[in-house]
């Protein structure tokens, strides 16, 4: 069975390219044109993975990846912008999405995304544990969430595969190229800054301080580490 993925955005022309090359990849394709028709596909469709374009009429992309994200629609989003501006990109991120792309952008370099975040999507499943503790943290795989001191932490799905990556590396320095290889899953040199803005969202979940954390460790020059609270 083909994997199936809907385009978002309201240009013909990159949505014609978009089809066109997903299609030669192998991939079953939908478009949405607007962000209210995107929602409405996305709740009564299954798709393996979301090309979301951030300008949209009626609903943008930011809102539609938050919205599939609060009413726990978790497939795969891989955000398109026009915008050079960071501060775009890490929205993006922080509010669920998996990756970004800023237009203009390689088709082939778009392919190489999406089999690259369904990839990892599809090992994700094959390695979870039933649960196991860190701390006061608890996490539990098969439901990606976590508990930290009885209360339960909801997590985008990247955000959990780099809390799961971490965790199963507990006391080891890891590089960012090495999580963005681990989590993304890129065969190619990536923006490592994703990483950052990962981490940064976990603290601000699990750490009793984000400012001072005690289970996520900047290691300078070298990484992160997560450990033991002491």
């Amino acid at each position: 069975m083909k994997l199936k993925i809907l385009i978002v955005d309201d240009e013909i022309s990159i949505v014609t390219l978009l089809k066109y090359n997903m299609e030669q990849a192998g991939y079953e394709t939908d478009v949405a044109y607007d962000g209210l028709e995107a929602i409405k596909k996305a709740r009564t469709i299954h798709f393996d993975l979301i090309i979301l374009d951030l300008m949209l009429p009626e609903m943008d992309g930011m809102e539609v990846c938050k919205y599939l994200r609060e009413n726990r629609i978790d497939t795969p989003i891989l955000m398109l912008t026009a915008k050079e501006e960071e501060l775009d990109k890490i929205l993006g991120l922080e509010i669920g999405a998996d990756d970004y792309l800023t237009k203009p952008f390689s088709p082939k370099e778009v392919v190489a995304r999406i089999k690259a975040i369904i990839r990892r999507s599809g090992k994700s499943q094959k390695t979870m544990h039933s649960s196991y503790k860190i701390g006061d943290l608890i996490i539990y795989p098969e439901r990606y969430e976590a508990e930290l001191k009885g209360e339960t932490i909801t997590f985008t799905r990247k955000e959990f595969e780099l809390l799961h990556y971490l965790a199963n590396h507990l006391g080891n320095v890891l590089s960012r190229d090495q999580l963005l290889s681990a989590v993304w899953n890129y065969d190619f040199a990536g923006d490592t800054r994703i990483v950052d803005v990962h981490v940064s969202h976990l603290r601000e979940k699990i750490e009793p301080d984000s400012k001072h954390p005690s289970y996520i460790k900047t290691i300078r020059g070298l990484g992160y580490k997560m450990e033991e609270p002491k």
